[in-house]
Parts: structure tokens; C-alpha cells; sequence
């Protein structure tokens, strides 16, 4: 249990980010280039300002001179080592009595008044499909009666997604265009994407790489994760009903990836992992490089992962984002570690700064979907919202915000900050 205090007096009970947490990310500040920093309450702490005072010695100071360029890709090769002395010794520099305030409170930034641009340069982005009641209510749309394809409990289902469009929280979401085949008709037609929506994710951050040809075994694949973020894998549906048959989606997926900008580190979030939920009898035991006793019994994360959307109406009228969904990262199929395992298996070299989605975070329940697709069932069943709008798809002003939480009996909740993004109109 850490119930420590920060003299940051943000910090103290901040939703998201209090002394417990302490995740990374580039920061732009109103005069000046991308550095890296670490959000704590309402701050930025600026990492190369601290490394300057002398106050960072060692593995902690190495951690953030790996930093320089603007990315954290050289601090994500580093491993865990390195994120831990660097962890340790801001906990103890932020920390409510500590002497070194004075210094490093010259090195805080307010963070309202700062950019930020993306974590690390992604050469690779996959995206996984691993949320089963997503899986299976996505399935049910066009297979009521087999919602889930045999390989599903047998292989983590992923695919290659396009890293040139990943974005920070905040950018725009321009409409996409490209082919659709209209009900009714028999050759497609090409414009503006008339079935767009939000998909509710996990990024995960890889840290440690690995040699081309030579797998990540599954009892080392934590190794290799350095930290988590929210991803919305914006899709457009008409487009992609049309395109994915048979090597699955394409434009659908590749026009904007939105993250949020923190990478929350796997030690912050180490209090609140937990088991794998069991696999219903019947399902079949995954194949032995997928399996991992202690992984099945404590690789799983306890994350609360919340939808919130505001519509251009609302915006005027002076109404708050409406919560459209409630969902757990409990929901995924698959752990993050049979994600690096399968994903190495066959020889694939990942690299630090490649980025994982998890695929679409659902409940079993109303209330738990994580895509308008599952909420308004294709949109035959329109979503009201309190302003008395409907929305079967999204609208050109709609905002679509992630937020994720953890709590746990004994320790201090930690939060992602949000991820947001802005629908406007085609080109």
C-alpha cells in the first residue's frame, strides 16, 4: 500500500495523476521544443530541466538522457531497470517533505498551457481483436449463429495497422472517404463515410525488443512491455463491410488512430493486476508457447474504461459529454503477454516504440459496448442521448472522449488522462 503525498498539491487526489502514478510522455511548452515529462496532478515535470539540476544520478539519470530527440523510444529499450531507478527517484523528489522542492519545483510546467505530440516514433502499429464480447456481439451482427470463427480461441486475432496516422488526443478527426456498396445496389459507390465510429482500446507500448528470428518466450513477454494508453481505433463501417473480405481491413482503419498522450508504465500499474478471468469449460487450453501459470494468475489488468460523447448540440447548449459506456479491460481473451508471445513466435522483430491495440474493450452487457456498431446493433436500434438527439453512427461536431481509471482496496486510484478527438466534415 502507498498512500505516500506530494508537496505538488494537485497531485493529492487528482483523478488521474497523483504521486502513484507518474507516467511519461513529450511535452511542447509554450516557448520551446518537444521534451520529455512526467504529469503529476496538474503539472509537467520537465525531465531534461531535472537532469540539469544534478539531482538524477546513475540509472535514473541515464533513463532520461536516453530521452533526448523528442521521443522516448531510447528510454523504452532500456527496460524495466531503468523505468524503476527513474520511478524511484522522482517518487522521492515529488514527495510531500522533500528537501529538493525548492529545485525542482523551477523544473514544473502547468500543463494546460503545454502540446503534446506523441510518445515515441511507432515503426509498427498491430492492432489485436481480443475483446471476446465485442468479438462476439460484432459476430452475432452477421453470424447469429456462430458468432466467433473456429481459430478465435485457439490464436490471438490481429492485423497490421498503419502507423503514419497515430495521433495525440485532440486531433481532429477528418471524415473519411472511399468505396461503399449501398443496400440494394450492386456496384459500389465512392464518398464521404456515412457509418463512422469510435472503438474503445488499450495501447500497449513495447519496450525491449528482440532479434529478427528469434521469438519472445511467454514467461519473459513482460519484459518487453513498457506501458499502456487509450486508443480510439476510429473505423468507418460502410467502408469497411465492403473492404475486408477476404484480407481484412484496409481504409477503414488506416485515416486516424488517436492515443492518449501519457504512457502509464507497467509498475504503476502492477498494483492492480490480477487474474485472467477462467476460460468457460469447453474452451480449448491455449497452445503451450501461450501458456504461462503465472501469467493466467496474475497477468491480467483491472483497468475501468469509460466512453463519453458530446455533441456539437450539447456544446452550444452548455451540456456536459454523456457516458455511453462503462467497460473493464477484464473482458480481454487473451493476456498482453500471449499478445507479445504470439505476436514474436514466428521470428518478428519488435522493436521499442511499437505500439499493440488491444481491439475493442466491450462488456457482455447494455451499457458496456465499446463502438456505436454494438450499441445501436448496426444502426437498426438508434442511441438517444439526454439532449434528445439520436445518433446511429457519429456526426460531423460529435467529440468522442476515453477515460480510464484504477482503483483497488489499499491503493491510490490512478488514472490515463483522456482521449479525445473531434469529428469534422470531409474534404
Amino acid at each position: 500500500m502507498n498512500q505516500q503525498h506530494s508537496w505538488v498539491a494537485s497531485a493529492n487526489g487528482h483523478p488521474d495523476f497523483p504521486l502513484q502514478n507518474l507516467p511519461l510522455g513529450i511535452f511542447i511548452p509554450s516557448a520551446g521544443r518537444a521534451r520529455a515529462g512526467v504529469a503529476i496532478g496538474d503539472s509537467i515535470l520537465d525531465l531534461h530541466a531535472l537532469l540539469a539540476t544534478g539531482l538524477l544520478q546513475g540509472d535514473a539519470a541515464s533513463a532520461v538522457q536516453a530521452c533526448e530527440g523528442g521521443h522516448l523510444n531510447g528510454f523504452f529499450a532500456l527496460g524495466r531497470p531503468a523505468r524503476i531507478a527513474l520511478r524511484e527517484r522522482l517518487t522521492a523528489l515529488l514527495a510531500e517533505g522533500s528537501e529538493a522542492r525548492p529545485v525542482v519545483q523551477g523544473c514544473l510546467h502547468v500543463a494546460s498551457a503545454c502540446e503534446m505530440a506523441l510518445p515515441a516514433r511507432v515503426g509498427d502499429y498491430t492492432d489485436f481483436y481480443v475483446g471476446i464480447e465485442h468479438a462476439k456481439n460484432v459476430g452475432k451482427l452477421f453470424r447469429p449463429d456462430n458468432p466467433l470463427l473456429p481459430n478465435y480461441k485457439y490464436v490471438p486475432i490481429g492485423y497490421h495497422g498503419r502507423a503514419s496516422t497515430l495521433r495525440p488526443s485532440g486531433t481532429q478527426v477528418r471524415r473519411p472517404k472511399g468505396q461503399t456498396l449501398p443496400a440494394g445496389q450492386q456496384e459500389p459507390s465512392f464518398g464521404p463515410c456515412a457509418r463512422l465510429d469510435f472503438e474503445l482500446e488499450l495501447g500497449i507500448w513495447i519496450g525491449r525488443g528482440n532479434a529478427m528470428g528469434e521469438g519472445i518466450p511467454i514467461d519473459q513477454a513482460d519484459e518487453h512491455v513498457a506501458g499502456y494508453c487509450l486508443l480510439n481505433d476510429w473505423s468507418a463501417r460502410d467502408v469497411q463491410a465492403w473492404e475486408y473480405q477476404p484480407l481484412g481491413p484496409f481504409l477503414s482503419k488506416s485515416f486516424i488512430t488517436s492515443l492518449s498522450p501519457w504512457v502509464v508504465t507497467a509498475e504503476a500499474l502492477a498494483p492492480f493486476r490480477c487474474a485472467q478471468a477462467p476460460r468457460p469449460e469447453g474452451d480449448p487450453r491455449p497452445l503451450p508457447y501461450l501458456w504461462h501459470g503465472p501469467d493466467q494468475a496474475g497477468g491480467a489488468l483491472d483497468i475501468e474504461l469509460e466512453v463519453l460523447l458530446q455533441t456539437a448540440s450539447m456544446r452550444e447548449l452548455g451540456l456536459a459529454p454523456q457516458r455511453v459506456t462503462l467497460s473493464n479491460s477484464r473482458s480481454m481473451y487473451w493476456t498482453v503477454a500471449q499478445l507479445v508471445a504470439h505476436h514474436s513466435v514466428n521470428g518478428c522483430q519488435l522493436q521499442p516504440g511499437d505500439l499493440f491495440g488491444s481491439g475493442t474493450l466491450s462488456g457482455a452487457q447494455p451499457g458496456q459496448f465499446g463502438s456505436l456498431l454494438e450499441m445501436t446493433e448496426g444502426g437498426k436500434n438508434p442511441l438517444t442521448l439526454a439532449s434528445g438527439e439520436v445518433r446511429r453512427f457519429l456526426e460531423d461536431g460529435d467529440e468522442v472522449i476515453l477515460r480510464a481509471r484504477c482503483a483497488a482496496p489499499g491503493q491510490v486510484p490512478i488514472g490515463f488522462g483522456e482521449c479525445r478527438g473531434r469529428v469534422v466534415a470531409a474534404l
